[in-house]
């Protein structure tokens, strides 16, 4: 299994710094999160190391992400709460500040404090095909 010795995750899962563990198998573990925005937050990881989604494995991704709606149900029972947010921070500038991959599961309630913006807006003509012919060229 791959990881990376300067990892604040990796240090984790080899059971070198604790976590309130959720779940584990060999794939994957799910954790409480430390710096919670809203109480329960939790966090589902691969176990081998990946910075960003780009580095992963399509087999360490399902592997990991075949446990997200057991801890989505776990963790709206648990907190009794309306919904809950799961992002995935992919990178520095998205917000990603452990560069290990990791999905965030944020149970949200009325009047909860997170938030975050969501700026939508519309393709010039013909701007929305163009990018979609580039990203098929590029899908590998």
């Amino acid at each position: 299994m791959a990881a990376d010795s300067n990892c604040l995750f990796c240090k984790i899962v080899a059971g070198e710094i604790s976590c309130e563990t959720l779940f584990e198998d060999d794939a994957a573990l799910a954790f409480m999160d430390i710096g919670p925005v809203a109480p329960g937050h939790a966090l589902l990881i691969p176990k081998p190391h990946f910075e960003t989604l780009a580095d992963a494995t399509a087999d360490a991704m399902a592997a990991t992400l075949k446990h997200l709606p057991a801890l989505v149900r776990a963790v709206q029972a648990a907190t009794g709460c309306e919904a809950v947010n799961v992002l995935q921070n992919n990178g520095r500038l998205a917000g990603q500040l452990v560069p290990h991959v990791h999905f965030h599961v944020i149970p949200r309630d009325p009047g909860g404090q997170f938030s975050f913006n969501w700026p939508a807006s519309k393709y010039p003509e013909g701007r929305m095909s163009e990018l979609a012919e580039s990203i098929r060229s590029h899908w590998t």
